[in-house]
Parts: structure tokens; C-alpha cells; sequence
């Protein structure tokens, strides 16, 4: 029995007092449990943040730095007879997005994708036009989601919609076609020159734009199409879908 209140303890009674207010095992192992899961849980944050937050912070630097060297390519002169993967060649503008974004050849998602930029389909099997073609489909892929996810809102585009891709020489423009919201990675038929499901029924000059669909998965792809309705030389000036 405790003593009195105010009364010394005896050396018996002091020494049960003390065995008390020791934790047991069970309250040290809920302690260390829970440090581990306020742990887990900062760690958790700090990848969210990385993801959601700095990859795109990243991407978009690397993005700018490849698009000013591209720029300075252009103003030296420089013309290569084919771009080398992870080169960038070009800069394309979705105005209703707010997109400007180099497009570089290949889709490595480490040296392109992930760099920020959009990436040509231009390797082996999955070989696409280029747009200074008279014929066939300029087809890229791109982030929806961190890494500059320049791609993210496409699904928003409608017909009519401008895409527009400088090169050196000239400015093409496309106008939105139609949208397939989902479909399978392995679909490749959706880059074809004719690409399918796109509502095209003969050659022409198209665009297709690729990205992962729903949102934070690689689960599907999202597939935006576009027609050529315009080859304008640099020299005359910025197309009316840029200008104003």
C-alpha cells in the first residue's frame, strides 16, 4: 500500500514506485512504433514533394537550357542531316495550354522525357515523319504528369485547336483533329503515316501527340491527332496562331 499523502515512502514502497513508472515492453514497442511511422510518414512528404513539386522545377531548367541551345544552333547556322537521340531540333507551341517546349529526337525517357521535353518518335519500328515531309505523321511523346509534364492538359484540346512546331527554317501549324482518351501502350497503329481511329482516311501530313493516361499511371495512353493546314517560311514571321 502507498503511504500517506505527504509522507515519506519506505524503502519497499519507493522501490514499487519505481518498477511503475518504468514503461513496460508493450508501451516501449508502441513508442518505436510510432517514431517509425512519423518516420515513414516525413519520408513519404519528402517524395511527394520531389515528385509533384521539384522534378518539374528540374525538368523545366533543363527544358529552357535546351531550348536556348537550340535557338543559338539555329542562329549559327547549324544544320545537321539527321539529329542524333536526345538532340534537340525543334520547339513546339500549344497556345490554348500555354506549351512551349522543345522537342528533341527519340522518347529515352532519362535523356528526353524526363529532361522536360517532348521526344520524336524517329527509332527502328516506332520511326515517324518528320514535318518538313510531304507526307506521313509527325508523332511525339511527353510527360502528363512531373518531369515539366508538358502534355498534361491536352486531353483538354479541342478541334481546331492550333499546334504549332518551329524548326529552323519554317513554322508549322496544325489544328487539332480528334482525341482518343484511352488506349493500349502496345497500340502502335495510333503513330501509323495513316494513324488509326484517328478519323484520317488517306495520307496526308498529321501530328500525333502520346501521353500516359489516367493521370500519375503508365497504365494507358492518351492520344491527341492534328492535320497540317499551314508551312510558313521563319523569314515571313510568326504564324496568326502565335501572333497577339
Amino acid at each position: 500500500m502507498a503511504g500517506e499523502p505527504g509522507k515519506p515512502l519506505s524503502r519497499v514502497e519507493a522501490r514499487r514506485a519505481a518498477r511503475a513508472a518504468k514503461d513496460s515492453p508493450a508501451v516501449i514497442a508502441s513508442r518505436a512504433i510510432g517514431e517509425l511511422f512519423i518516420t515513414f510518414g516525413v519520408l513519404m512528404l519528402l517524395f511527394v514533394t520531389y515528385q509533384l513539386w521539384w522534378t518539374n522545377v528540374l525538368a523545366g531548367q533543363q527544358a529552357d537550357k535546351a531550348a536556348n541551345k537550340i535557338q543559338d544552333d539555329w542562329a549559327k547556322g547549324r544544320k545537321p542531316d539527321a539529329f542524333e537521340p536526345g538532340q534537340g531540333f525543334a520547339i513546339m507551341y500549344i497556345p490554348k495550354l500555354d506549351v512551349v517546349v522543345p522537342i528533341a529526337e527519340g522518347i529515352d525517357k532519362q535523356s528526353v522525357l524526363d529532361r522536360g521535353m517532348v521526344g520524336h518518335y524517329g527509332e527502328g519500328k516506332l520511326k515517324t515523319a518528320m514535318p518538313e515531309d510531304k507526307q506521313g505523321n509527325f508523332a511525339v511523346a511527353g510527360h502528363r504528369n512531373t518531369h515539366g509534364e508538358p502534355f498534361r492538359y491536352i486531353n483538354r484540346l479541342e478541334r481546331g485547336d492550333p499546334i504549332v512546331v518551329e524548326t529552323q527554317d519554317t513554322y508549322y501549324t496544325y489544328e487539332m483533329a480528334s482525341i482518343l482518351p484511352q488506349t493500349s501502350p502496345s497500340n502502335v497503329s495510333v503513330i501509323s503515316p495513316v494513324p488509326e481511329q484517328s478519323g484520317f482516311k488517306e495520307p496526308g501530313r498529321y501530328i500525333t501527340l502520346t501521353t500516359c493516361t489516367p493521370e500519375f499511371t503508365s497504365t494507358y495512353r492518351m492520344i491527341v491527332w492534328g492535320k497540317m493546314v499551314e508551312e510558313r517560311p521563319r523569314s515571313k514571321g510568326k504564324p496568326d496562331a502565335l501572333v497577339g
